[in-house]
């Protein structure tokens, strides 16, 4: 049987508090337990003596018994002074990974051919205004020749809008009279 140290959870909703338990390595985190050797409350300040409280006698027999600490019992028994823990140093720890590597070389990338762009179009000459005013000259010449047939056909738009318009004021008329007889 494999024996584990660990924390098991108590307390209510976002309201945590800890058994420092041994059990079997198998068993569910909040189930049985072989024995309670300590509690951690962490809703309580540092500095408080109750915060972590461990029997280090019971501790150091179930060390001795094969019981393996996980990561934060190892670190309270350290605290403890029954068992000092290797300190583990990871450089990578905040080190992107390779896919955000990717991404920022991409992003990168792209970034450097956009300014490239916007150089080469800042340094390449204007086009010579000759050549525009030409062709602005050749597209405002049919514009003009339509204008007038535009004109024509906005007369005649805007007397059969206003035929309708006159047929139903008659109309109008005719009902308020009938209203006012009636």
């Amino acid at each position: 049987m494999a024996l584990s140290m660990r924390l098991s959870r108590g307390g209510s909703k976002k309201r945590p508090y800890y058994k420092i338990v041994v059990a079997d390595a198998r068993a569910p985190r909040d189930g049985k337990f072989i024995e309670r050797i300590g509690s951690y409350n962490p809703q309580l300040p540092k500095d408080s003596a109750e915060r972590m409280i461990l029997d280090t006698e019971r501790a150091k027999h179930w060390l001795a018994a094969g019981a393996q600490p996980s990561d934060r019992v190892a670190r309270f028994l350290d605290v403890a002074g029954v068992k000092e823990r290797k300190v583990k140093n990871n450089p990578n720890k905040g080190e992107p990974g390779q896919k955000a590597k990717d991404r920022a070389e991409d992003k990168a990338a792209k970034l450097a051919e956009a300014e490239e762009a916007a150089a080469a179009a800042a340094a390449a000459p204007a086009p010579e205004p000759e050549v525009v005013e030409e062709v602005a000259a050749e597209e405002a010449a049919p514009a003009v020749e339509e204008a007038p047939a535009a004109e024509e056909a906005a007369p005649a738009e805007a007397a059969a809008e206003e035929a309708p318009a006159a047929e139903e004021a008659p109309a109008a008329e005719e009902a308020t009279e009938e209203k006012a007889e009636g």
